[in-house]
């Protein structure tokens, strides 16, 4: 009779196409953690340098050439962290390619059509994809959903921030971190904004939002929007009878802060997360009914551990979680919140 441990499954080979802070900060220390489920078989990069020094990090090859790691048959799942424009075609060719799974960081495409492009690979060729949005595999963020009912008439998304490097460098000693240039005007720092902050939490937003229709989200309009110095944004929006308030901002000191919080009429839910890059516990969560409240403690693992263990069930057979059509929607939410947030500054601007 074999023992447990020689019976249980071999770790999953994964393969990273980018080294950014991403991967370094925060996909690295999440595997770490999964040594018995994953182990890191492959870096690409375009520069090479950094591909090597990160590779040697865990002891994966490196290459420069993203054929190269889609080639590799030690590659089983391939997490997709490059810059947004390389998205789409980097997570087709990975499907292409017939590897297990693809995990792409946020936003998973440009525009719709890409993304239903990916979305037509992915069912030919059988590979499941998972888009990287944290927060939606976060024990707190989903013991809220489940312990409450509130139909929200407000939405409020909350995110106050040191920049990133302060977290990026508690988690590891990042190599080649890009400069932020800024944005060329006020409407591109809000896009930017939606982009790269608000991104994280829309998707969650259009589940509350899916309690009072299904489609309501369609029906966004965004009435006033405006940047934040010395990076952020505040964009208040309708969404049918529901108000949704937008509020992030980058400051130079301390005390971060991340909320999620949806008013219903009766019913109150309340969902503090931490900071990205933070490898910590999941979210804390508050859901409360007629003036009783219910605090959820935290779990061990935040939403980073929780997409990658989710992408490990689907692997052995699990349902993904979010379907392809529910991704493009939720892309398209996306988009659109970041186009009239833009023409909303323009607006005002004129």
């Amino acid at each position: 009779m074999s023992s447990p441990s020689s019976s249980a499954p071999a770790p999953l080979g994964v393969g990273f196409l980018g080294a950014g802070p991403v991967t370094q900060a925060i996909h690295l220390p999440t595997l770490a953690r999964l040594r018995e489920t994953f182990t890191v078989r492959h870096v690409m990069d375009v520069d090479p340098t950094v591909a090597g020094r990160v590779a040697a990090r865990v002891g994966a090859r490196a290459t420069s050439d993203v054929d190269e790691l889609l080639a590799d048959p030690e590659v089983d799942v391939v997490a997709v962290c490059s810059p947004h424009a390389f998205h789409a075609d980097q997570v087709v060719a990975a499907c292409r390619a017939g590897k297990k799974a693809v995990l792409c960081e946020k936003p998973f495409a440009t525009d719709a059509d890409q993304a239903r492009r990916i979305a037509e690979v992915a069912g030919a060729t059988r590979v499941p994809v998972l888009v990287g949005t944290m927060h939606a595999y976060d024990a707190g963020w989903n013991a809220a959903l489940q312990n409450s009912d509130v139909v929200p008439h407000t939405v409020r998304s909350s995110i106050v921030l040191p920049p990133n490097p302060r977290f990026e460098d508690f988690a590891t000693e990042v190599l080649n971190r890009p400069e932020f240039s800024g944005a060329p005007d006020a409407a591109a720092a809000v896009t930017g904004g939606i982009l790269g902050l608000a991104v994280h939490d829309l998707p969650l937003v259009r589940q509350l939002l899916a309690r009072a229709g299904a489609d309501v989200w369609r029906s966004l309009e965004v009435v006033s929007a405006e940047p934040l110095a010395p990076f952020g944004y505040l964009v208040v929006a309708r969404a049918g009878d529901i108000t949704l308030e937008l509020h992030a901002v980058m400051h130079g000191g301390w005390n971060p802060q991340w909320q999620l919080t949806a008013v219903g009429d009766d019913d109150l839910l309340e969902v503090e997360f931490t900071p990205s890059y933070v490898h910590a516990g999941s979210a804390t969560a508050t859901t409360a009914h007629a003036g009783t409240r219910t605090t959820h403690a935290p779990a061990d693992h935040n939403g980073y551990e929780g997409e990658w263990r989710h992408l490990a069930a689907v692997v052995r057979g699990a349902t993904p979680r979010f379907g392809l059509a529910h991704l493009i929607d939720d892309l398209e939410f996306v988009l659109e919140f970041a186009r009239q947030s833009a023409d909303a500054v323009r607006k005002d601007a004129a």
